[in-house]
């Protein structure tokens, strides 16, 4: 079998080369966003859903603090009509 031509050789150098360069920034970047801290979903606000709010709001979430507390307790109230 015949020696590989120079070039050949060279643009396998280079594309190793390359090839390591990738892996390195890869690892440097997986590095920096792990260090970063554990990923949280953003508030509801980001999203324009915004937690309900007032006196409605507190009487649509009875029956879910009752249920939460007392799974009987919830169906004792009545639905708001």
């Amino acid at each position: 079998m015949s020696d590989p031509s120079p070039r050949g050789r060279w643009v396998a150098i280079v594309t190793g080369a390359i090839s390591i360069a990738i892996a390195l920034a890869y690892l440097v970047l997986i590095t920096v966003l792990d260090a970063r801290g554990p990923l949280l979903p953003p508030p509801p606000e980001a999203l324009g859903l915004a937690p309900p709010t007032g006196p409605a709001a507190a009487d649509s979430l009875r029956p879910l603090a009752l249920a939460a507390a007392d799974p009987g307790a919830a169906a004792a109230v009545p639905p708001r009509g």
